[in-house]
């Protein structure tokens, strides 16, 4: 009943750099409020709150960062600061607020509120969608290191990252792996602003801006889907899969990195993302059985689910 007022509390300690002022080591609220512009007493009441969330510690009148805490500094790997801005933006709140709707009509609590589509508020509010796109960027750089542990990557060949964002996972599976090339494909926007200048990484990647519903670059040997099915419905997921079987030969491998629901019921923590997408996009959490449905009707076996230590795991297809 209470975690709006904690996700408010959580924004205010993040808008205001609290996690970064206390880098260094603990530090009074008056320190604090007179180093972030805020007011002593109120900043100290949304500490303590937090405190007993477990991102603070306070002793002897001085707040310090928990190892959870950290995550919110902007300078860690990892760092949790975009994804909590993107979470506790209005944006998303108004998209809460039109959850009993979404219940009712279907539609999504974002498209009530503001009368279109998320992706398309995005397109149209360059701030929002930078916001999101460094938020989806941030998110724990383990699960990319759990994505290449996880799946027997090819020695050599060329990787084709589809809505790949502004390429963190590319980077990552090139650095991990020499010999293989990339191609990350999003929209001209985000692929503009792209994480593949690295040392090492020269001469083997290229950047594709275009619309994924559409057409996807050919001639890739390992094609891969990371955190996009999960945010249509399934009439557009079949248009995204379809695009890709359009690009490829029968035997082309394609990964899919999701969470996957339990068929039984159990609790997952996906749970609560299949609730943002109800909420903010027309997309949903799937099964395994779900995806193999999906898949087969784009033309594609389903191989094998790996599972991770992260949220997401590794759905393996192939064209057929």
């Amino acid at each position: 009943m209470y975690g709006h007022i904690h996700a408010s509390a959580l924004r205010a300690v993040v808008e205001h750099g609290i996690a970064d002022l206390l880098a260094d080591g603990p530090r009074t609220a008056e320190e604090l409020a007179d180093r972030s512009g805020t007011r002593a007493d109120p900043l100290r009441r949304v500490l303590r709150l937090l405190a007993a969330r477990g991102l603070f510690h306070e002793e002897n009148g001085a707040f310090a960062l928990t190892d959870s805490g950290a995550a919110l500094r902007t300078d860690v790997p990892g760092s949790q600061h975009a994804p909590v801005m993107m979470f506790t933006d209005e944006m998303f709140r108004r998209a809460a607020a039109g959850i009993p709707g979404a219940v009712r009509t279907g539609e999504p609590g974002f498209d009530a509120a503001y009368g279109c589509s998320f992706f398309d508020h995005l397109a149209a509010a360059p701030d929002k969608s930078r916001l999101f796109d460094a938020a989806m960027t941030s998110r724990p750089g383990t699960v990319n290191a759990h994505v290449a542990d996880g799946y027997p990557f090819p020695d050599s060949g060329t990787l084709v990252d589809v809505g790949g964002g502004r390429g963190g996972l590319l980077r990552d599976l090139l650095t991990r792996f020499p010999g293989l090339t990339g191609v990350l494909h999003d929209r001209p926007g985000t692929v503009a602003e792209h994480l593949l200048d690295e040392p090492g990484l020269e001469g083997r990647w290229s950047t594709k801006g275009g619309d994924f519903f559409t057409a996807v670059p050919r001639g890739g040997d390992l094609y891969l889907l990371k955190n996009v099915l999960h945010d249509w419905a399934d009439e557009d997921c079949l248009r995204i899969l379809g695009a890709v079987r359009a690009a490829v030969t029968p035997g082309t491998r394609l990964l899919v990195i999701d969470a996957v629901l339990p068929d039984d019921g159990t609790p997952h923590p996906a749970l609560d993302l299949d609730i943002v997408m109800l909420m903010v996009v027309r997309g949903r959490e799937r099964t395994a059985a779900d995806f193999r449905a999906l898949l087969e009707s784009s033309g594609f076996r389903l191989n094998r689910v790996l599972a991770t230590p992260s949220l997401s795991s590794l759905i393996e297809a192939e064209a057929v």
